[in-house]
């Protein structure tokens, strides 16, 4: 059954009403959820849900990239214990090992997702599935930014989305970065939180990213 008649072209913003579905479902599901205007009011939200100290890890996205809260951690001075420069500084042969603990569990890891259901439930698809352990309860807070195209009805559309819309956008992207593909190698459905304030959800009225 359709839960909504949100649009299937994966690009357009779903419309108010299954954003209101998808925060109900959410926070029945005890993730914590906001919806904001636009990536403008992510990152400052962002900048307060972030204790100054902490340290933080920012996956791979290009809702993070595009709305500048990456830059915000990584290069912006604010973090003092921001993980990806210490990671890319770090020798992956020698400090394979610590590069895996800093990832797995920072205290904050910043991301978001290929698909949100309106039942309340969070797709992610990885490559290399570095960002899992984080977002799967290592870190000690997850936050999510997720544009409004990313609604679906359900789980099928949001494995159709992944498939259809996001997997080719992301291979171009990760062949001009890396001279190779992407590929769904692992996935991770995030049904509920079963901790209180560990997961949070910034849902945006407009589209952004993949």
């Amino acid at each position: 059954m359709t839960l909504s008649t949100s649009t299937t072209s994966f690009t357009d913003p779903a419309p108010a009403h299954g954003l209101d579905r998808a925060a109900t479902a959410l926070a029945a599901r005890n993730f914590t959820v906001e919806i904001l205007d636009d990536d403008a009011a992510a990152r400052a939200r962002v900048k307060e849900l972030i204790p100054q100290n902490a340290s933080v890890f920012t996956a791979a996205s290009e809702t993070l990239r595009l709305s500048g809260i990456d830059g915000d951690i990584n290069t912006g001075g604010r973090y003092r214990a921001a993980v990806k420069p210490r990671v890319l500084a770090m020798d992956r042969a020698t400090e394979a090992d610590d590069i895996r603990r800093l990832i797995a569990v920072p205290d904050v890891v910043v991301g978001s997702v290929a698909a949100l259901t309106e039942t309340g439930s969070l797709v992610i698809a990885s490559a290399s599935g570095s960002q899992l352990p984080a977002y799967a309860g290592g870190a000690g807070r997850a936050i999510w930014i997720v544009g409004a195209q990313k609604v679906v009805p359900d789980l099928d559309a949001a494995l159709r989305r992944l498939e259809e819309h996001t997997l080719p956008l992301e291979s171009a992207r990760a062949q001009e970065a890396y001279g190779q593909p992407s590929a769904v190698n692992q996935l991770l459905v995030l049904h509920a939180q079963p901790l209180t304030g560990q997961g949070i959800v910034l849902l945006l009225r407009e589209a952004i990213g993949f």
